[in-house]
C-alpha cells in the first residue's frame, strides 16, 4: 500500500458540524428567551451563521485569536438588531453553546463505514483546528474516538492548518513519512492547501458549499463511501 498514515479532519468531514450546531444553536435560542431580542431563530441564525464561518477563516489564516472568535460571534448578532450586550455574557453564551455541541452526535453520512473500512489497514489520526474543550468530547460522544491512535489539534499545537508546522508536528509525533501519509478532508484552504504546501497528497472531501479552487488536489470525492477506491 502507497499510503500508512490518514491524517483527518473532524468537523464536517467524519462529525456533521452543520446539523449539530444548529440544533445546539435552537436550543440555546429557545433557553435563553432570545425571542426578546430577534423576530425568529431563523434571523438570528441568518446574523450568526455566515459571521461565525467569516470569523472562523480568520482564525484559520492566525488573524484573530480563539478570544476574540468565542465572544465575538455572539456580540454581532445582538449588535445588529440594536442590542449592546458585554463579552462576558457573550462568552457566557459560548461557553454553554460549546458544552452543548459535545452531546450532540450526528455524523456524516457513511462515517462510521468509512472508518470500519479503513482500520484494518492504516494508523489513523485526526488533525483539527477545533477548540481542545470540545473536540475530545464530541469524538468520545460519537463513539469514534477509537479509530484513532492519535488527536492532534491547534489549540495544543499552536499552529493552525493551513500553517506547514501543524502538518510538520503531526507527521512527526506519529513518525509518519510524508510520502507514504495522505490527508482527508472538506475544507480547501486548511486541509487541502495546507497539506499540498507541506508535500502531502490529499483527499479533498468536497462535501458543502462553494469552494476556491486554486488546483487539482490529489483525489477529490463527493461522497465518502468513494474514498473506499482510493485507499
Amino acid at each position: 500500500m502507497k499510503y500508512k498514515s490518514l491524517f483527518i479532519d473532524l468537523d464536517d468531514t467524519l462529525w456533521d458540524t452543520d446539523a449539530n450546531m444548529r440544533q445546539s444553536l435552537s436550543e440555546l435560542y429557545e433557553q435563553h428567551q432570545m425571542e426578546k431580542y430577534f423576530d425568529s431563530f431563523e434571523q438570528f441564525d441568518r446574523l450568526y451563521t455566515p459571521h461565525n464561518h467569516n470569523l472562523w477563516s480568520q482564525y484559520h489564516q492566525g488573524e484573530i485569536k480563539k478570544e476574540f472568535l468565542m465572544a465575538e460571534r455572539f456580540v454581532y448578532p445582538f449588535s445588529q438588531v440594536g442590542y449592546d450586550i458585554d463579552r462576558v455574557y457573550a462568552r457566557h453564551l459560548n461557553d454553554e453553546f460549546m458544552l452543548n455541541t459535545t452531546t450532540k452526535t450526528k455524523l456524516v453520512s457513511g462515517a462510521i463505514e468509512l472508518l470500519d473500512y479503513l482500520a484494518v489497514n492504516y494508523k489513523m489520526y485526526i488533525l483539527s483546528n477545533g477548540f481542545e474543550e470540545v473536540q475530545y468530547k464530541k469524538l468520545a460522544n460519537s463513539g469514534i474516538d477509537k479509530y484513532f491512535d492519535k488527536v492532534i489539534l491547534s489549540d495544543q499545537v499552536g499552529y493552525n492548518k493551513p500553517h506547514p508546522k501543524i502538518f510538520d508536528f503531526a507527521l512527526k509525533s506519529t513518525n509518519s513519512r510524508k510520502k507514504e501519509s495522505i490527508m482527508i478532508g472538506d475544507n480547501f484552504d486548511t486541509d487541502i492547501t495546507g497539506a499540498k504546501n507541506s508535500n502531502m497528497d490529499q483527499i479533498f472531501f468536497k462535501n458543502i458549499g462553494e469552494y476556491n479552487i486554486k488546483f487539482d488536489p490529489t483525489y477529490t470525492v463527493c461522497k465518502l463511501q468513494e474514498i473506499h477506491d482510493i485507499l
